[in-house]
């Protein structure tokens, strides 16, 4: 690429990444919740994986790294999932919908035992917190 041609942009945004044994389990599970795969990198066929997942519109929505690559990530790690309804997904996995006041949450551990908790707001105040107008 010259000087003169336009470099093409990401938006800003956080990804988080997540050590999996398997990506294509992973990437099943993760289908579950809403998530589709962007792209797979390996540096050889008999390499790790690395995929890109997204929830939502391309080039918008939600990332997640998923990594075969045992240095990327610590096992066992933590991602908090902000959904417009968790009910559909509490259906889909079968899990208890937790009331705590101004959010709907489940809870949720993927086959690698990284915990995924999605919530949606109730739109009932809760002390301790505020939550600015999504207007």
């Amino acid at each position: 690429m010259t000087d003169d041609q336009a470099r093409p942009e990401w938006p800003e945004e956080t990804v988080p990444i997540l050590r999996v044994s398997e990506a294509s389990a992973a990437l099943r599970w993760y289908e579950r919740l809403g998530f589709e795969e962007e792209w797979t990198h390996r540096f050889t066929p008999t390499s790790p994986a690395f995929v890109s997942i997204r929830r939502g519109s391309p080039g918008t929505g939600v990332r997640i790294f998923l990594s075969e690559h045992r240095g990327d990530a610590q096992p066992d790690g933590l991602l908090y999932l902000r959904v417009t309804d968790v009910a559909p997904v509490a259906a889909a996995f079968g899990a208890e919908i937790h009331d705590s006041g101004a959010r709907h949450e489940v809870s949720l551990v993927d086959p690698d035992g990284n915990r995924v908790r999605v919530g949606s707001l109730t739109g009932r105040s809760e002390p301790g917190y505020s939550y600015p107008d999504a207007g």
